[in-house]
């Protein structure tokens, strides 16, 4: 498994500042250090250098429309758990859901710690004890654990999951899911009644503001469990030494990009090293796009449709009339 190490002696390799055998100064590592987060700070940005969106889940709290995201936010989990190596066990939750992408923290916990996997803990409902593999091999006694999730930059589509009818009785066979209209803020802003109570949301806007992003959902809910789609963010190397968790071809591309970027700061500009490296560097995140990007949808249906006085089955499971 590469480490950012790894590929900053081997892109100051690439460049000619290094020769085979030779090993960076601890200037020299740092430079490029910071070099290389603030390029995986940019990747978040670039849509498909994303591999996997994250999906983002928690319960809807009746009568609440605005919900925070982020480190501290109220979106996330809270749960009792322990870890060996890297299994995760969990025990008991006590509020939210886990899923992929989520940051641990609590006693014990290493900073960086994160979900990369499900175990026996299905990871798609509320509530799902069991064990889910972290990013970090170490050991922490049962304890209470946090678990966020980073501010997503944008909401690409959401839904929501009905679990019981409106008398309070399980839905049969499992809950039923709904898509919910993802508003920019003018839209969000053309709704008079923001307050206005429904058995579920079926609008949301989302606000990227820092360090908390908020979302906000329409009409007011009594009931439900939100389900939200978001680029997953790269995250930035604490140490020089951490593991790099990334599909196959990113190590590669990694490398060369940082070259590119190297290049200027130690004085090489040969034309024909250059030529080379950026052609290499944009043929690596050329291919990883081509591999992350979806296909085009061919036809949906308007957001606006979706916040309307259309029949759904909120008109059949509260009797037809209007809430």
């Amino acid at each position: 498994m590469a480490q950012p190490i790894d590929i900053i002696s081997g892109a100051l390799k690439d460049i000619g500042a290094l020769a085979a055998g030779e090993t960076p100064t601890a200037d020299a590592v740092q430079d490029a250090f910071s070099m290389l987060n603030d390029m995986v700070d940019q990747w978040s940005n670039e849509s498909m250098m994303v591999s996997y969106k994250t999906e983002i889940i928690f319960p809807i709290t009746p009568g609440q429309i605005q919900y925070t995201i982020g480190p501290g936010g109220t979106i996330g989990a809270n749960f009792t758990g322990s870890i060996s190596g890297n299994v995760l066990t969990v025990t008991g939750i006590t509020q939210g859901a886990l899923a992929l992408g989520q940051t641990l923290s609590g006693t014990g916990i290493a900073n960086g710690t994160t979900i990369t996997a499900f175990g026996t803990g299905a990871g798609g409902n509320v509530n799902d004890n069991g064990t889910y593999t972290v990013s970090i091999s170490q050991t922490v006694s049962s304890t209470a654990i946090n678990a966020y999730y980073q501010r997503p930059l944008a909401i690409q589509s959401s839904f929501v999951r009905i679990n019981t009818n409106s008398n309070g009785t399980p839905i049969v066979n499992g809950g039923l899911d709904y898509p919910v209209a993802v508003l920019n803020l003018e839209n969000y802003e053309m709704i008079g009644l923001k307050t206005l109570s429904g058995p579920w949301p079926k609008a949301m806007y989302y606000q990227p503001s820092d360090p908390l992003g908020n979302i906000f959902v329409w009409p007011n809910p009594s009931q439900g469990e939100m389900h939200i789609f978001a680029d997953t963010l790269f995250t930035r190397y604490g140490t020089v030494y951490d593991n790099i968790v990334l599909p196959q071809g990113y190590v590669l591309a990694l490398r060369w990009c940082l070259a590119e970027r190297l290049a200027p700061m130690y004085g090489k500009n040969d034309p024909t090293a250059m030529a080379m490296i950026s052609k290499f560097a944009a043929q690596a995140k050329a291919t990883l796009k081509r591999t992350n990007m979806r296909p085009i949808q061919a036809s949906t249906f308007s957001d606006a449709l979706l916040v309307g006085r259309q029949k759904d089955a909120g008109w059949i499971l509260t009797g037809g009339f209007l809430r």
